[in-house]
């Protein structure tokens, strides 16, 4: 089978890319320098005459919050223009299967606990990422409007929180988890006294290793398209991927703390925001169609800081 990976540089697509070559199917990649994914007349060159089976679309810009809320336009528009090139010109060109990547932001800020599908679109968004999750939530319509019009498979992912080798530790643009990490080992090696994590620590996350989700997108190409839109219902396109394991920022900064060795206090800075209360999504569905895969977090924390350590 083959196969392009757009996005292969991020954290999802480089572990994608290892799985699909482990498992034996034929890789596909574009650097930058090859291929503008925000220019929709060279995605469809590129495209023409591949013969690619499917396409997985990791490409995206992302951030943490404050990435997030201080370059709202560019997170809007760049995720749009990536998404609706590659999605249409893969249509345009013929390509059968594709997978999109989305995200658990796409979701109302006050969604019940844990997350299903049918939750899409039924509340305000968290406001601090609202530009990203609506070209998510585009995207996501995209495929699935398309499936309904012209009989594509196309399918969209909605992880929870990942982490793992692969991420971005920058100290302005990473995740929370990517952050905190970075933040603890730092304060270990200048032996500084107290470490200071972002809100209240009382919001609870629900964290994924990368390399699960890659196995799960793995897993996901091979189930049949009947299989797939028996589960997730004829109108809709898009399946929730998690641990089924939620943890308190509290929680998770105590065992970073522990992980890389650091001794010092634990501060909690209340006038930076929390972001969403509490986030687990419901995986029922996945798991109902066979997939079962979740590193612990003591193995993926351990990996992610000699990952950290490397770069």
């Amino acid at each position: 089978m083959k196969v392009f990976v757009a996005g292969h540089k991020g954290m999802v697509g480089r572990h994608v890319v290892s799985v699909l070559e482990s498992k034996g199917y034929s890789v596909v990649v574009a650097d930058r320098a090859t291929l503008d994914l925000t220019d929709f007349n060279a995605v469809r060159r590129y495209l023409s005459g591949s013969d690619f089976d499917t396409v997985v679309l990791a490409a995206a810009k992302v951030g943490g919050i404050e990435a997030n809320n201080k370059y709202r336009g560019d997170f809007i528009y760049q995720n749009l223009a990536i998404s609706t090139n590659v999605i249409h010109a893969a249509y345009l060109e013929g390509v059968t299967q594709l997978i999109n990547l989305g995200s658990s932001c796409i979701y109302p800020k006050h969604a019940s606990q844990p997350i299903k599908e049918s939750a899409l679109l039924t509340g305000p968004l968290e406001p601090t990422n609202e530009p990203y999750a609506i070209a998510k939530i585009a995207a996501l319509k995209l495929c699935e409007n398309y499936n309904r019009q012209y009989g594509t498979d196309y399918r969209s992912v909605m992880p929870t929180n990942l982490y793992g080798p692969g991420d971005n530790y920058s100290n302005l643009s990473s995740h929370v988890f990517a952050a905190l990490l970075r933040r603890f080992y730092e304060a270990k090696l200048n032996g500084e006294g107290s470490v200071t994590v972002w809100g209240s620590g009382s919001p609870l996350r629900e964290f994924m290793y990368v390399n699960d989700l890659a196995k799960a997108i793995e897993f996901l190409i091979r189930v049949p398209r009947e299989t797939f839109f028996q589960t997730a219902g004829p109108n809709t396109s898009h399946i929730n991927v998690g641990s089924g394991v939620e943890m308190s920022i509290t929680g998770l900064a105590e065992m970073m703390a522990e992980t890389v060795g650091y001794t010092g206090k634990i501060v909690f800075d209340l006038s930076k925001p929390d972001g969403t209360p509490r986030k687990i999504m419901d995986s029922s569905l996945m798991v109902s169609l066979g997939w079962n895969e979740s590193t612990e977090m003591s193995v993926g924390l351990s990996q992610s800081l000699n990952d950290m350590k490397a770069q």
